[in-house]
Parts: C-alpha cells; structure tokens; sequence
C-alpha cells in the first residue's frame, strides 16, 4: 500500500510503501476511494495539535470499500461502502462515555492523529466507529461530509434553533451547514474575510441572505453564531452581532488566543460555548438528514501524491468548498 506520512510536525509529508496492514480482531481493513482534507489535519501537520502518533498517516474524512474484516466483526461485510470519522475509538467505560458523551471521552483515539487516517490506499479502522454509508453517492463528494459535514451539524445543533444564523469563515463547513440552515428555514448571514468576493458570492448561492466582512455588523441582530475560521480575534466580533440570550459557537479544535473584550458584549444572558469532536449518534443522525435536506459538496480533486499541494492551498485560503485526495 501507499501512504503520505507525517514523519514530524512542519515539515512535508512524504509517500511511502508500507506493506499492507492487516486488521484485528474487531477492525475492518477499507480501500480508499477518496479522503478529504479537512482543517483539523492542517494542525495536525503544522503542529497545532501536540502528541500526534508519528509517524502518523494523517486524513479522517475517509469513503472506501471494506476488502478485509477482522475477526468478531459482525456487521460489516467485504465490499460494503464505509466512511471513516474524526473518532476513531473511546474507552466506553469512563464518565462521559457512560453518559452519552463520548466525544468528550477521556482516553480517545482520533482517526489521522492518534490511528493512521486515510491519506493512503488503505485504512484500518474500528468496525465499531465506521458508517454503512448507502450504495449509491459519489465518494469524493461524500468525503468532506465525515468531517465538515458532522461537526457542522454537531455545532448547528449546539447553536439551537434560533432562525438568524451567522457563519464565520466559509469553507467546507460552513457551505454544507448553509446547506442544511436554509432546509430547516433559516437566515443565513455569512462573514468571509475582507473583500473576499468569491466566497461572499459562493455564500449567496448557496442561499445566504447577506455575505460580506467579518468587520462588518451584519444588517440585524443574530440568534446565533458558529466560527469556523480558527481565529480568535472573531470571537469578540462575533459576540457583538447577537441579541440579548444570543448564542456564540467555536466550532473548531484549535483557535488563535481570544482577545480580551468588554464585560458588557457577553453580558445579558450571551453564551460563549466550543464544540469538541463528534459522536456516533451524530452520524446517524446527520445522514438521514444529508438527502432530505439534497445537501451538494463543492470539492476539488486531487491525486494521493499531491497532498502537501492541498494543504498549502488551505492553507492560504485558495479554496472554495473542500479538497478531496483520491488515491
């Protein structure tokens, strides 16, 4: 098998032939057909994220079909179309497992990042944390769903059901939470950053009813926002542009430090709250809603081998909508 390799933080990855990894007892073994490329693997390779497993084979939006099932799997079979997440095992036994809070599990392993992810030809995963995804579906369309589309959805639901919805940063995440906001009947507001007139454009068509600077206040007052861009400095902006009992989302892993800000701008019942990985049932739950709400990826291709490619032009903002790697 082929693989891109993080050997350590900052530096390139690099392909390497492994001989092919074979899966335990409870783990299934998938072809990839297409993995995105997703922020979160960006801090992974600049070293924003501390304690990665190195050398790691980064990447958990990951569409594939199993070709090798360990034993004790009884629920998947060969050939079966699968997608790999961010969550990759919990430990199940500690507090937050037991009270339905896995994401917050304390001795987690995260797919890319803890357990080789899908920057290869090939995964392993846990067979108890993969999706039976259905079979028809382009497969690099559905990449960024396992990643973007997942902590989208947890965080538009953590948001609550106000119907003004704010969205900072306009990217993979946000251009399938638009998506699904516009199904429910809500406003979107989409803040870019400044004068970025292709993606304040993207926004509008996507449905958005205003698009512009993230410096800008927007036309009314919010219910809610959810940050996307792993800045800090957006927090305090985006506290400013909700109502009285107003909700503010981080939605990302990692975020520049926030500002000091005036007492005043959280004062009156505003919420601060982060979102923090992803559990099963919101899998479940957000693929039901993937066709009723006709939710369209806008992705752009790229071969395994270009994967440094992929996240520079992240990286530097070049994109619209998600890079997705096909092997």
């Amino acid at each position: 098998m082929q693989a891109m390799i993080l050997e350590r933080p900052g530096v390139p990855l690099k392909l390497v032939e492994q001989s092919d990894a074979l899966p335990a007892s409870g783990e299934i073994r998938l072809r990839v057909t297409a993995c995105g490329v997703c922020r979160t693997d960006l801090h992974v390779v600049d070293g924003d994220l501390r304690n990665p497993k190195l050398p790691v084979v980064p990447g958990h939006e990951i569409v594939g079909r199993i070709d090798m099932v360990g034993q004790g799997v009884g629920s998947l079979e060969i050939g079966q179309r699968v997608g790999v997440p961010w969550l990759g095992q919990t430990c199940g036994c500690c507090q937050y497992c037991r009270n339905g809070a896995e994401n917050l599990c304390d001795r987690p392993l995260f797919t890319g990042y803890t357990r080789d992810g899908g920057y290869a030809t090939h995964a392993i995963a846990d067979a108890r944390y993969v999706f039976a995804l259905p079979e028809h579906g382009d497969d690099v369309a559905t990449a960024p769903l396992l990643c973007a589309g997942l902590i989208g959805w947890r965080s538009l639901q953590i948001a609550g059901d106000g119907e003004k919805l704010g969205l900072y940063g306009f990217g993979a995440a946000a251009h399938i939470v638009a998506q699904v906001a516009r199904w429910q009947g809500r406003k979107v507001f989409a803040f870019t950053r400044q004068a970025d007139d292709a993606a304040q454009t993207f926004a509008k068509e996507l449905g958005a009813c205003w698009a512009g600077s993230s410096e800008i206040a927007p036309p009314e007052p919010l219910d809610c926002a959810i940050i996307y861009a792993p800045v800090g400095a957006l927090v305090p902006l985006a506290l400013r542009t909700v109502r009285k009992g107003g909700r503010v989302i981080c939605a990302g892993i990692h975020m520049s430090d926030i500002p000091t800000f005036p007492y005043e701008i959280l004062w009156q019942e505003r919420e601060l709250k982060s979102v923090a990985n992803l559990t099963r049932r919101d899998g479940e739950d957000f693929f039901k809603i993937v066709p009723k709400a006709a939710i369209k990826t806008q992705t752009v291709p790229y071969p395994l081998v270009r994967a440094n490619d992929a996240l520079a032009d992240l990286r530097s903002g070049r994109l619209q909508g998600a890079a997705v790697l096909v092997p």
